[in-house]
């Protein structure tokens, strides 16, 4: 059996890495839908354009928090390497770009501007794109998404999936507030939960420490265990 080369592992993390930001950007946009669309007129004269297709967006809401729900559970498939990792990968990510692209026409049509869907669609596309490449005979080969070749590469994605995903909920009112401040000098409303996103960034980042350092803690006690027991 071939030992996996080190650039198909490294293409492996950062397909996970990218699987896991997206899912929770899809998850973020979501649920922040439900500002919009429980109460567009609170937000400015432009956005209380959507209020009276509210029903509309609560089915964005709705549809658009799924598919986020179903891309975590395609990126545990792809980090526990079962067959169906991938399949659940490119599904979860086209379904992502139909809602997000049939959001983005439906808020430039009535409002003009689509932002922040925006961003959501192309990080999307880029994700599908890069595991679109990973199915080249000659990439895929090397990638062993689907059980083969077990290593801890999985383990080091997740934790830097968790350190990054925790690192953009933590830091959304600085990234977002261009695209969720609709009037100048306004609310900064990608700041509308801080109790909550703090509390999900903390954890997740904590999620992904415990999950970088455990394994090396457990390793280095299984040598000293071994030696004791040689030295016995």
């Amino acid at each position: 059996m071939s030992q996996t080369k080190w650039w198909g592992k490294t293409l492996r993390v950062v397909g996970i890495i990218l699987m896991g930001i997206t899912a929770v950007f899809t998850l973020m946009a979501g649920i922040g839908t439900t500002c919009v669309a429980v109460a567009a007129k609170n937000f400015s004269e432009n956005m209380a354009k959507l209020a009276p297709y509210s029903w509309l967006y609560i089915l964005f809401v709705i549809i658009t928090t799924a598919i986020g729900v179903y891309m975590v559970k395609a990126l545990i498939s792809l980090i526990k390497k079962k067959p169906q990792g991938y399949r659940q990968t490119i599904i979860s990510l086209i379904l992502g770009i139909v809602i997000g692209v049939i959001h983005m026409i439906v808020s430039r049509s009535l409002r003009g501007s689509s932002m922040p869907t925006d961003g959501v669609v192309y990080v999307t596309v880029l994700t599908l794109i890069v595991f679109a490449i990973f199915k080249i005979p000659g990439i895929w080969n090397e990638l062993h998404l689907d059980g083969h070749q077990p290593d801890d590469t999985n383990g080091i994605a997740s934790a830097f999936t968790l350190l990054l995903c925790g690192i953009a909920v933590l830091t959304a009112p600085i990234w977002g507030a261009s695209t969720h401040t609709f009037v100048e000098g306004g609310t900064n409303w990608a700041n509308a939960w801080p109790v909550q996103m703090n509390l999900i960034g903390t954890f997740l980042i904590l999620s992904g420490l415990i999950a970088l350092i455990f394994p090396k803690l457990k390793y280095m006690y299984n040598l000293k265990d071994q030696h004791i027991d040689t030295v016995q």
